[in-house]
């Protein structure tokens, strides 16, 4: 391990030396735009938008989300509705005890996609983390930059209705987790030594494989693990210490913050303590991640709800501004459809429900029934995006923040409008909001350094030389993205995280009759224990 700490040392004096030149000259940019000319076939082809006139453009990718999240709902008779109350007693540990007695399982099975299909859990070894950890490791992924920003600019553009398709989303989305994140689990492989892997890499390899579609699961799971590296260097690394450190540049005085110009510093504090933190496996991710999100969402929603009861007299007035707006919008751009898109669109985007992303986190889960772990799952939409982002959308709109001006604010300029609306209310807000930014953007990294190991483990294989590699590579990664404006780089990553969604799509509709079986086992054993 010391060799590849001093690895990681010996890259950073050249990597600083680009970073101060980057940020000097511009070299950031001429590299950003020859990246951007290389890659804008594919971030276009991605992120393809549908023109129904009238001003309504729509990103394909959301179709396959939406339909796909609406088919589970129905297929599994309203899981994200019927089981919400049962989920929530798996996370208090109720059926805990279920998980120590006999259980269907398959053998243990080291290699990627291996022979054995089914691998809930191996003698002496059922998983890594609880199922309260794993659900943490997962919202942190998600719970972020999104909720603040992408919420302020979904109702400038969208207006307050876009609130209510965002909860509408949100709501199904929540049946698409349950089936993505139980098939994680059904698939995963447990090393001889415990080390969980697990994710859509895994379910479309074996899952597939047990229908006859060995050759297509293979491309699919391959295609999967390309992109969530990918994303997990973008999206979920350079582009959160990025929009991190440019609120903390702001909020200690912008150009005259004793921090401009050092994004580099900024970003060298935060790649030694993502470090610290990714070199002990998800046991150590998991035991960050279930003080922090917790920590996170708390003092937010508690924010959240002292600026709406201090505005109380408006709060009929916002609720009458949602439901209006949803389904009889005025002057916003694009009508009803409009409306209904953006909202749509930011929580699909927020959540990522269907992309596949959480199911790596949840595989790691102690269980021995795979079922038990999707019902968890199905948690997180409804705290993602129904919680956190509406309590967002009713402090904009009480606080007269919801403007088509503010219709072209990028992600920085956002989350400034959020905390503008939040220190209407309380003077000293924006002051904790930038220290809850720095968190969600830190657990986000850590969460998405998980899932990016995943993938890479999957194709260069399991070797402690192959994980430090990948982890050295992610921390110098995170000083790149706090010290440049590599904006092509960044949406290059969007683009492969919404690329994820295509081979996990077609296996999540594929396996779908094997989750309902995974499910009606665990039921089964529900009612068993409480007969």
């Amino acid at each position: 391990m010391k060799k590849y700490l001093l690895s990681f040392f010996a890259l950073l004096l050249p990597l600083l030396n680009f970073a101060q030149e980057a940020q000097e000259v511009g070299i950031d940019q001429k590299i950003d735009q020859a990246f951007g000319n290389a890659t804008g076939w594919f971030v276009n082809a991605i992120f393809y938008q549908i023109d129904f006139g009238g001003g309504v453009k729509v990103f394909w990718v959301l179709f396959p989300l939406i339909i796909g999240a609406t088919y589970f709902t129905f297929y599994f008779k309203l899981i994200n509705i019927r089981g919400f109350l049962t989920s929530i007693n798996i996370v208090r540990g109720k059926y805990d005890e279920l998980d120590h007695h006999e259980s269907l399982v398959g053998a243990g099975d080291s290699t990627p996609g291996g022979d054995a299909i089914e691998t809930i859990a191996i003698e002496g070894h059922d998983g890594e983390v609880s199922h309260f950890q794993a659900l943490t490791a997962a919202l942190s992924a998600t719970v972020g930059l999104g909720n603040i920003a992408g919420v302020a600019i979904a109702v400038s553009i969208g207006g307050a209705g876009a609130t209510f398709w965002m909860i509408v989303a949100g709501l199904l989305g929540m049946a698409s987790k349950f089936v993505e994140c139980t098939l994680g689990v059904k698939y995963r492989d447990i090393a001889e030594d415990g080390t969980v892997y697990g994710g859509p890499m895994y379910y479309l390899t074996k899952g597939l494989k047990s229908k006859g579609f060995t050759g297509l699961g293979k491309i699919l799971a391959a295609l999967f693990a390309i992109f969530v590296i990918g994303g997990s260097f973008g999206g979920g690394n350079m582009f959160q210490v990025n929009q991190a450190f440019q609120l903390v540049e702001n909020i200690t005085g912008g150009e005259n913050s004793f921090l401009h110009g050092y994004g580099w510093a900024f970003g060298l504090v935060m790649a030694v303590l993502v470090g610290i933190v990714i070199i002990g496996g998800i046991k150590k991710i998991a035991k960050v991640t279930d003080k922090i999100v917790p920590f996170m969402v708390v003092i937010y929603v508690a924010a959240s709800l002292f600026v709406i009861f201090a505005n109380y007299n408006m709060i009929g007035d916002a609720f009458v501004q949602i439901f209006n707006g949803a389904f009889s919008p005025e002057g916003v751009a694009g009508g009803a459809i409009g409306v209904l898109v953006q909202g749509f669109r930011r929580a699909a985007f927020s959540n990522e429900a269907g992309v596949g992303s959480a199911s790596i986190a949840h595989s790691a889960v102690k269980t021995k029934y795979a079922a038990s772990e999707g019902m968890v799952a199905l948690l997180e939409p409804f705290i993602d995006t129904v919680v956190v982002c509406t309590m967002t959308a009713l402090v904009l709109i009480i606080t007269g923040n919801v403007t088509s001006a503010n219709a072209g604010l990028n992600d920085a300029q956002a989350i400034l409008l959020t905390s503008g609306a939040f220190e209407s209310a309380i003077s000293w807000f924006p002051y904790v909001l930038t220290v809850a930014v720095v968190l969600f953007a830190f657990s986000t990294m850590i969460s998405w350094s998980y899932y990016g190991f995943q993938g890479w483990a999957y194709l260069f294989g399991r070797s402690k030389k192959m994980e430090y590699t990948y982890k050295v590579i992610f921390c110098v990664f995170v000083i790149i993205g706090a010290a440049a404006s590599l904006g092509s780089v960044i949406g290059f990553s969007d683009a492969m995280i919404f690329a994820m969604m295509v081979p996990n799509m077609v296996g999540l509709v594929i396996l779908a009759p094997k989750v309902r079986d995974e499910l009606k086992k665990y039921m089964n054993a529900i009612k068993a224990r409480k007969a």
